[in-house]
């Protein structure tokens, strides 16, 4: 399994995090936001497409009138199962988290690199809007023709593995007590000389 400190994108949202951290020092809400995709397989052959955004508000300040966008699933590709591409939140305060999800059906197959969702605030101490973006995620290989995994193999490992290292052990133990050595071999042949 991939460690979370070997992702690019993991990666990127820590620095981001670790900078942000250092800018934001004005009396003023800071926003990131990071965007996660994840594929699963239907039984029927179908795939689905969960994603979900959090919005993180490193500033020092309350940010009003938060609203997500994220529009990057066209519709002749995606189908929404469940959930909503925007929501709207009255306020996210300094040191706060919001959290957003949705599930997606995909229509036909192909590689999809879904665009930056748009987070809109409100400062008080500014009469415009305040824009902030997510990260990107990366691309998506949608019904993708993927090799047939060895589950059997696997889940037999998991359940008999112990009982298969036991006599694994003990017919290499056998073996080596019943096979006479090379040695033991070249010493009789010279006694029977």
């Amino acid at each position: 399994m991939e460690t979370l400190t070997a992702n690019p994108l993991i990666k990127a949202f820590i620095i981001l995090f670790l900078v942000s951290a250092s800018i934001a020092t004005g009396d003023a809400p800071f926003i990131i936001a990071h965007k996660k995709a994840s594929l699963t397989r239907l039984k029927s052959g179908a795939e689905r497409v969960s994603v979900s955004i959090d919005i993180y508000n490193q500033g020092f300040s309350t940010a009003y009138d938060v609203s997500l966008v994220d529009d990057s699933w066209p519709q002749d590709m995606f189908d929404i199962v469940s959930g909503n591409t925007s929501k709207s939140w009255e306020r996210l305060d300094a040191g706060g988290v919001l959290s957003h999800s949705f599930e997606l059906e995909a229509k036909r197959q192909g590689m999809f690199s879904g665009a930056s969702a748009v987070i809109t605030y409100r400062v008080p101490t500014k009469t415009s809007l305040q824009e902030a973006y997510s990260t990107s995620i990366m691309p998506l290989d949608i019904l993708a023709e993927r090799p047939p995994e060895q589950k059997l193999v696997w889940r037999l490992l998991a359940q008999y593995g112990n009982q298969i290292s036991v006599v694994s052990i003990v017919v290499l133990f056998i073996y080596l007590i019943a096979t006479p050595s090379k040695s033991s071999a070249a010493k009789a042949s010279k006694k029977k000389r």
